[in-house]
């Protein structure tokens, strides 16, 4: 529970301040107490409200002129009232007006045109079904909290809108040519055919020339070895990585040997974590932390021969 209140209080920390609202329009919808129903009736009437008033502001804009002022000489699109519309958001099914035009062409890019979840509801069940929920449990989930009902084939086709996007980032082109690539692996619980259980997660992170870190690509497999990291190497240069100069790998199985095929030239350094637990084996417990303080001056070094020089600091002992 505390874990939990935590991560509400850093949610809420990285959105920022809330708009504030006027103390008039408090008093208006507020007249006194309120029970929990009264409360969500009322979010949900300001939902409305809200969601309109700014798809009609997009509207004006779309037309290049406010609402209550004639259209400019010469043109021919104007406003062509409104129409009904059901969107299921987080508080439940709403139904708003949708402003129209004469001609067609204005499509509001708050709730645009066949689209019926506000934007956060697929987030939510995108978020449930990662962590393992099953698309039956997911819509009892919605039913009970937010009072709407969905069905099986409503929640699959959400996933499904987000595994084709998933699959086109997958596939997306690289850059030529990365300085860095951390090779790792990730444990983390997936559903497979019905059963949750834990799974390598293999990633591949690129520093591009310029410093900006980009996540080259997301693997699942059931083992690794030389055989499986070809395969990565191979799906890497089909989408346009010619050739990386350093990759920082933690001892996975295979994936030295597949570096030295696909990228001969690449130097292959293990990663900082695993050279400082592998140098941590030699020592006894009781001195691993002094051990590991000692090391830092090396590793955290600015320079190659400000590098040197701790090490021959840390040769020559206290």
């Amino acid at each position: 529970m505390k874990k939990k209140r935590q991560t509400v209080a850093r949610q809420a920390a990285a959105r920022g301040p809330l708009p504030e609202l006027p103390k008039e329009l408090l008093d208006q919808l507020v007249k006194g107490p309120m029970t929990p129903t009264e409360v969500q009736d009322l979010m949900l009437a300001f939902n409305k409200a809200v969601i309109e008033r700014a798809m009609g502001a997009e509207r004006n804009l779309h037309l290049g002129y406010p609402s209550g002022q004639s259209k400019p000489p010469g043109q021919a699109n104007e406003r062509n009232g409104a129409s009904g519309k059901t969107v299921i958001t987080d508080r439940g099914p709403v139904r708003v007006e949708v402003p129209r035009d004469r001609d067609g062409s204005f499509e509001p890019i708050l709730i645009p045109k066949h689209e019926r979840r506000f934007t956060g509801f697929d987030e939510r069940i995108i978020a449930m079904y990662a962590r393992g929920m099953s698309v039956r449990e997911i819509q009892a989930f919605l039913a009970e909290s937010y009072g709407t009902e969905v069905s099986p084939d409503f929640i699959s086709s959400v996933t499904d809108e987000v595994m084709a996007e998933a699959l086109s980032w997958q596939s997306r082109p690289l850059e030529t040519m990365y300085p860095v690539v951390f090779f790792d692996a990730l444990r983390v619980k997936i559903r497979d055919d019905g059963v949750v259980s834990n799974k390598a997660v293999y990633l591949a992170l690129g520093i591009q020339a310029d410093g900006q870190r980009d996540v080259l690509g997301l693997w699942i497999e059931q083992t690794e070895g030389a055989k499986f990291w070809l395969k990565v190497f191979n799906e890497l240069k089909t989408r346009g990585c010619q050739d990386i100069l350093i990759a920082v790998v933690d001892g996975l199985k295979g994936l030295t040997e597949a570096i030295g095929a696909a990228y001969p030239r690449t130097t292959v350094q293990t990663c900082i974590v695993h050279l400082i637990r592998n140098s941590l084996e030699y020592a006894s417990y009781k001195d691993r932390k002094v051990l590991a303080a000692a090391l830092r001056p090396i590793y955290a070094a600015a320079s190659e021969e400000a590098a040197r020089q701790a090490l021959q600091d840390f040769a020559d002992g206290p």
